[in-house]
């Protein structure tokens, strides 16, 4: 069971993700050459002062008017008097928001949520369903606005599960009713899109962006952040900005009903639009197909056979996207189904439109693929593999070094030292009877390697590294790579500090918070002794929270446990600052750090897109 079936909900409205600008330039981790400027908003043209387009952002993500815009039920959509098509999806109304967090500076691409409430509402706001949003990463990132430029061109989706979940009084709704009942384990399914950011800081819609998706419900076997299905893939060459398919159709998936006579096209980000935020572009009728490729003298490329179609008069419309959130049924009879059990199928359009299956039906992936990890650990990496939509049991999978997609810096390296991962060579493990295979690491110290220069103690902590699951061999493999599909890791730095725990060895890693994070600034100085010991009460509650929570420091999520356990330690007991130690006042930053003209326009680092040229991938060609 998953959202993509016969019994679901649709939604649609707006997304904020207020981020922090600061911490997305690498450079911006060194203390000693930190300036008082890189707080502030880019001027024109990227001139300093130079904190990028969000220096102030506090990391929020938020639910902003969304509303339940379809319900449908296996007997059909669902209608009056159902009241679930007046209500509202929402986020908390009793905790703070949740966090939009990247893995690193230097693999930008996995911005995860953390601490989202996702609720179902009336229109007084009075909650009838309420979960917990398992914290996920977005997947399949992709230049979908063919009339836009930069990160507002981009757009994502996210899939997960929804966790801890409670019921209001649902006799209103048949609809919601039968989703209680089919949500016995205490789990339901979600995934949604987002596009169309707005980056002007002027407008009220500033760092807000579309969002479209669909609840349904979810089994306790199932991946959380991946569908058992059928996988469209894209071919998508390799540039210095966010890909954009060959065949005009992102990545996507689809689940065959055999019981309904349905099979399930997930469209939701897989559509170009015509400009940012806006109605899709007209490809064409979407046909899909199954591919026969005996050929013969009629058909010397082999035989596409028609399922069914999706006209472009319907996909183009303005209420379309907002209503289905992509998701297309399309009906299949008893032969169809039959002649798609264990064959190739082929989405087509305008001349030139297309996406496909690999020919040979097969699909690896990680379900749970972006790890935080510290020396010592033993993480266990599930990945699934599938044919033809159904799970794939006995068949051996390979797991490769590959930092191509992480977005180095010359003087940061990633990847390195890479036996750190604890990666064996040539790593291969088989899936069982459910088609999962389990990757096991043992990571040790990285050091420091992504330190500024020698005897600094500050720096970007630890490393990052890539692994790409793939399936050995030739039988399942033959069709173009989704370059997002790997597992990305961040290897905490190993920390002993002194005992007791003293200032001077917690003092770099506050000073890099304050810099790094300026909102804090309305409320203290992190970098401050006196200010820190002021306010070490709610520093500790802050400091002592599950990472899940969303009022946990940092929000960036990017601080090691022992370097955690070292400042709960401190916090208890703070032992008095060094003997002659002065705070970094903003003067004497400022005095220090006067502007030259060599130090006049530094490089535009400060989105995604900026991120995505850096890539290792493009380094080496």
């Amino acid at each position: 069971m998953s959202y993509l079936n016969a019994l679901r909900l649709h939604f649609a409205g707006q997304f904020q993700a207020n981020v922090s600008s600061v911490n997305n330039d690498p450079d911006h981790f060194n203390n000693a050459t930190f300036r008082p400027n890189y707080q502030k908003m880019q001027g024109p043209g990227g001139v300093p002062p130079n904190g990028w387009f969000n220096p102030q952002g506090d990391a929020a993500f938020r639910l902003r008017g969304c509303k339940v815009t379809a319900a449908w039920m296996p007997s059909g959509p669902v209608s009056a008097p159902d009241k679930v098509i007046s209500y509202i999806i929402a986020d908390s109304d009793e905790q703070a928001p949740a966090k939009l967090v990247d893995l690193d500076s230097e693999q930008q691409l996995t911005s995860e949520i953390w601490g989202l409430q996702v609720r179902i509402a009336d229109q007084e706001g009075n909650t009838v369903m309420c979960s917990d949003f398992e914290a996920a990463a977005f997947m399949d990132i992709w230049g979908r606005s063919t009339g836009g430029g930069g990160d507002v061109n981009a757009g994502a989706m996210y899939q997960s599960v929804l966790t801890n979940v409670t019921w209001g009084d649902v006799s209103d709704s048949p609809f919601l009713t039968a989703l209680q009942q089919a949500s016995a384990d205490g789990l339901l399914s979600i995934k949604f899109n987002v596009d169309g950011l707005s980056m002007d800081f002027q407008s009220p819609d500033f760092m807000c962006g579309r969002i479209a998706g669909t609840i349904g419900p979810a089994a306790p076997d199932e991946p959380q952040q991946l569908l058992i299905g059928r996988q469209f893939m894209a071919d998508c060459p390799v540039t210095g900005g966010f890909p954009f398919p060959n065949g005009q159709i992102n990545f996507f998936a689809g689940v065959v009903d055999g019981e309904g006579g349905n099979i399930y096209l997930d469209l939701g980000n897989a559509l170009p639009t015509a400009t940012t935020g806006g109605a899709m572009v007209d490809l064409g009728d979407l046909t899909l197909n199954v591919y026969d490729p005996l050929t013969t003298p009629a058909n010397p490329a082999g035989t596409l056979t028609p399922l069914g179609t999706i006209p472009a008069s319907e996909y183009i419309d303005a209420d379309w996207y907002s209503e289905t959130a992509g998701v297309v049924a399309l009906p299949l009879n008893a032969a169809q189904l039959q002649a798609i059990a264990s064959a190739q199928l082929v989405l087509t359009g305008n001349p030139g439109v297309t996406i496909s299956e690999w020919s040979s039906g097969a699909f690896v992936r990680a379900d749970c693929f972006v790890y935080r990890l510290s020396p010592g650990d033993q993480p266990q990496i599930s990945v699934y593999a599938t044919q033809w939509g159904r799970r794939l049991p006995g068949v051996d999978i390979s797991f490769e070094a590959d930092p191509s997609q992480l977005q180095a810096q010359a003087d940061l390296p990633v990847a390195i030292p890479p036996e750190a991962l604890g990666l064996k060579t040539g790593a291969i493990a088989t899936t069982d009877n459910n088609g999962c295979a389990v990757l096991t690491l043992s990571p040790t110290d990285p050091g420091t390697p992504r330190y500024f220069g020698n005897g600094a103690d500050y720096g970007i902590d630890g490393q990052v590294y890539g692994i790409r699951p793939s399936f050995v061999g030739t039988q399942y493999n033959g069709g173009p790579v989704n370059q997002w599909n790997f597992i990305s890791v961040l290897l905490w730095s190993a920390f002993t500090p002194s005992n007791p725990v003293t200032w001077a060895d917690l003092q770099p890693t506050f000073q890099q918070y304050a810099n790094l994070y300026p909102v804090m600034n309305r409320f203290l100085n992190l970098g401050d002794y006196n200010s820190v010991v002021a306010n070490a009460g709610l520093l500790m509650l802050a400091f002592g929270l599950n990472p899940g929570d969303p009022n946990v420091m940092p929000v960036t999520r990017d601080l090691s446990l022992a370097k955690r356990n070292a400042i709960l330690a401190w916090l208890q007991k703070p032992l008095p600052a060094p003997t002659g130690w002065q705070p970094v006042t903003p003067a004497r930053k400022a005095a220090a750090f006067a502007p030259t003209a060599a130090a006049a326009v530094p490089l535009r680092k400060g989105g995604k897109t900026a991120a995505l040229a850096r890539r290792l991938i493009l380094q080496k060609k």
